[in-house]
């Protein structure tokens, strides 16, 4: 008998740009610290796509 071993594939987003921390991307926003975290864990640390979600929802960065 053959045992079959199945591995699920770890799926890794490729990061573009330089990362943000999370208290970066929180000020530059100023975003609540619940909201932000929320975006940081569901699109990951990278600025560039956090700076075009941002910008597709029309949240402009405080200068």
């Amino acid at each position: 008998m053959t045992s079959v071993t199945t591995s699920t594939p770890t799926t890794r987003k490729v990061l573009r740009g330089r990362p943000y921390s999370l208290g970066e991307f929180a000020r530059k926003y100023r975003l609540e610290e619940t909201e932000a975290k929320r975006l940081y864990e569901k699109f990951g640390p990278s600025a560039t796509e956090l700076d075009l979600l941002m910008a597709a929802k029309r949240r402009m960065p405080a200068h």
